[in-house]
């Protein structure tokens, strides 16, 4: 979302400018740097276009009643900076802390650290140099270092033996970082034996080493008689899994991929699902806002922030305060007639989601707002592509959920669309619909392994 969020203000589907322009915000965010600050320490044409980004994005944050990840840290840090009350409630109530990945921690967050453990502390930090990879996005591995200064009575526990690798792995392993940089200094060692000899191949392409893989594969399993699902590939990041996916396909190999993006967190079915969601249960502000700004409707960030301040004080839904006649005084005629049109709109969605075939009022609806339109204005023509793909697969599944069947002998009848939208909530559940481990290959990362 919140990448959605800066590709609307730039209005470019230029990933790799999206990503810069996201970690400079993230940047900015994680040296308590605001976008005024931003903009005025500006040096170069990147940096200040990032500045007003970083200013705009602020303001849709605000008229979504939204925070990202990095205000998560930056946030509290600032409270407990400015109300001393706040931090005592949070230092007596944390009396133990576990951090985890610590190698992987920047400056805000470990500030964040020393402010709850306070003259106590009473903490575990879990972490190791030699797996600090993420200084490109502000980490910095040598908070770890700073621990034995600004915590004297610090100990340290080495955990070497390693529980999943033989010993050539190890060994291997060790010889590979030998030469780095030490904070720590460690040696890892197992008890599972010496272990297979690696092996290591050498491969013209990525669309070779791919092919060599998937043909290894199959003759072992020839030759061993074994099953698909004794098998993992492992790769250091999700992009790399793609070329696999497309060898094992013309192999017609069976795979699974863990860690991957569930179906159902797919950007393109969670604004639909938004729009059931809201459909359903109108007191659903998150789902109130991602159904009136996708596709766009007219609805700005101050209106939507002005509604979402007079839904505070009154303690109202997003939508029940559309329908205020103290709010719609505050506000034009031009962006009240369109907060009105998505309201009246939904409710009557409402009305036909009783009566009519769920197939109809939402393939309906996505004509309405036009979502396929959408998706090629502000995509790629093949994301695009793919992405509409997902919305009539979704659209079909429901279906398939919604029509009638016979159970124990008996006939149910068809599920309208209110009725199919309560399956909605436990939508992430259907991700696991084969009785049992699949008989396939396993794709993974490493750090998902």
């Amino acid at each position: 979302d919140s990448f959605k969020i800066v590709a609307d203000i730039l209005a470019t589907t230029d990933k790799q400018l999206l990503r810069k322009t996201q970690w400079q915000i993230s940047a900015w965010k994680n040296a308590f740097i605001n976008a005024d600050q931003a903009k005025a320490q500006a040096d170069e044409e990147l940096t200040h276009a990032a500045a007003k980004v970083y200013q705009l994005y602020q303001q849709t944050l605000k008229a979504y009643q939204a925070v990202d990840f990095d205000d998560l840290i930056k946030l509290p840090v600032e409270l407990f900076e400015q109300h001393e009350d706040a931090l005592n409630k949070w230092q007596r109530k944390l009396q133990y802390l576990l951090i985890d990945e610590y190698q992987d921690t920047n400056a805000c967050q470990y500030k964040l650290v020393k402010m709850l453990t306070g003259v106590r502390g009473q903490f575990t930090a879990v972490g190791d140099d030699d797996q600090a990879i993420y200084g490109w996005r502000g980490a910095d591995v040598e908070n770890l270092r700073q621990l034995t200064t600004d915590f004297s009575r610090l100990k340290v526990v080495k955990l070497e033996q390693n529980y999943r690798s033989t010993v050539r792995i190890l060994r291997a392993a060790n010889q590979v970082i030998s030469n780095n940089p030490k904070l720590f200094e460690k040696k890892l060692w197992s008890d599972l034996g010496t272990g297979d000899l690696i092996q290591v191949s050498a491969t013209m392409s990525e669309e070779h080493e791919a092919e060599s893989v998937v043909m290894k594969l199959q003759a072992h399993k020839f030759e061993h008689r074994t099953k698909f699902l004794d098998y993992a590939i492992l790769y250091r990041g999700n992009h790399q899994a793609r070329i696999f996916e497309q060898q094992l396909r013309n192999q017609k190999i069976p795979y699974t991929i863990s860690g991957g993006q569930s179906f159902f967190d797919k950007a393109e079915i969670k604004d639909l699902v938004s729009y059931l969601r809201l459909v359903a249960n109108e007191d659903d502000d998150p789902a109130f806002i991602r159904a009136a700004t996708t596709p766009k409707k007219g609805i700005g960030n101050t209106t939507l922030e002005r509604l979402g301040e007079y839904a505070s004080a009154h303690k109202i839904s997003l939508f029940a305060a559309a329908f205020e006649g103290d709010f719609q005084r505050e506000i034009g005629n031009k962006q009240l007639d369109d907060l009105l049109n998505f309201c009246q709109y939904i409710q009557k969605i409402q009305t036909r989601a009783v009566r009519d075939p769920a197939s109809e009022v939402l393939n309906d609806l996505l004509n309405t707002i036009q979502y396929e339109a959408f998706l090629y204005d502000s995509e790629e023509p093949r994301a695009a592509e793919s992405k509409w793909a997902n919305v009539q697969e979704f659209i079909a599944w429901l279906t398939r959920k919604g029509e009638s069947s016979t159970e124990f002998g008996n006939e149910t009848e068809d599920k309208n669309l209110l009725e199919l939208t309560q399956m909605v909530s436990l939508i992430s559940m259907l991700e696991g619909r084969e009785d049992g481990e699949p008989d396939a290959v396993k794709l993974s990362t490493l750090h998902a392994a």
